[in-house]
């Protein structure tokens, strides 16, 4: 007997539905689920609803966390009861279901569900909104030990650094153009710092960052960066020449083979006269080993 009541109640329910064209629920519209915010600014949450029902709507506007937070709760525009500490003069409740929420804080951002009911009405209109909240981005400014380095120096450092900012992720610029994926390029995780682990000459250039967050981006002043060329003496030595010269000045004196017995002078009659000539022997030996070692030095630096 119960059920078939409820199953006549059900279709006399239908019944006038049909017959009336009236849908006895609230119809709730939502322009936009995603608002993003700045700190100290405001949010709208915006609904409509429509509803064939004459009287005033229930609004309830609930935050989303472990338990559900109650921020408002009106009949009409007239708030119910004292709103929390946190949210008090903050709120404003219009007559559509809408929500104006003042002076955003960090702690705002989350997900919002909203309730519409009406006495009259069997069903209840709800929809889910979601606030972001952030802070706005200070410009950034490049940060490095020195702004002027010698070519083949190891691991310099950019930090694109800023004072305020939520969320960010950054983009480096070189000469004014994104910076290339080469190796010697190496970005740490988040993209703040750029290490160059081996500088060139063809570093030499304007560099920049951009920071981005949901709320805008800003870009940093350029900064030079100013690469000196090392010396060609520099560059034989560090890539292994020292090798190359110890490899010569040791075949040289091999090849010359000069011996102790040359450090003592060594005399020989001339038309009765004796005269030293191992000591200029030896000078003549030690001279050609320094000529020989400068012209490969010479050589090389000129190809470097």
């Amino acid at each position: 007997n119960i059920m078939r009541f409820a199953n006549h109640c059900i279709l006399d329910l239908l019944s006038v539905c049909l017959s009336t064209g009236e849908v006895l629920a609230v119809n709730m519209t939502i322009p936009n689920t995603l608002i993003r915010g700045t700190v100290g600014g405001e949010a709208l949450f915006s609904v409509r609803y429509s509803s064939f029902s004459p009287d005033l709507p229930v609004i309830k506007w609930q935050l989303k966390r472990e338990k559900s937070v109650t921020i408002v709760q009106s009949i009409g525009t007239d708030i119910i009861g004292t709103p929390r500490p946190e949210y008090r003069d903050r709120i404003l409740v219009f007559e559509n279901g809408t929500l104006l929420l003042h002076n955003l804080r960090l702690s705002d951002d989350g997900t919002y569900d909203v309730e519409i009911s009406i006495t009259d009405d069997t069903f209840t209109g709800e929809g889910t909104i979601t606030l972001t909240v952030d802070e706005l981005i200070s410009r950034p400014y490049i940060h490095m030990e020195s702004s002027s380095v010698l070519e083949l120096s190891e691991n310099i450092v950019l930090n694109c650094s800023h004072e305020n900012g939520t969320r960010t992720s950054y983009k480096w610029f070189k000469g004014g153009k994104p910076l290339t994926n080469e190796t010697r390029f190496v970005l740490s995780p988040d993209q703040k710092l750029l290490t160059i682990t081996r500088v060139l000459m063809t570093d030499d250039d304007i560099y920049s960052c951009t920071v981005e967050n949901p709320v805008g981006s800003i870009t940093s002043l350029p900064i030079k960066l100013t690469v000196y060329k090392r010396s060609s003496l520099y560059i034989i030595l560090s890539t292994g020449g020292i090798f190359l010269l110890i490899t010569l000045v040791t075949v040289c004196s091999n090849v010359f083979c000069f011996t102790t017995d040359d450090v003592h002078p060594k005399t020989t009659k001339h038309n009765g006269v004796n005269a030293v000539t191992s000591l200029y022997i030896l000078q003549q030996k030690v001279s050609l080993i320094t000529t020989l070692v400068l012209f490969h030095l010479v050589a090389f630096s000129a190809v470097y």
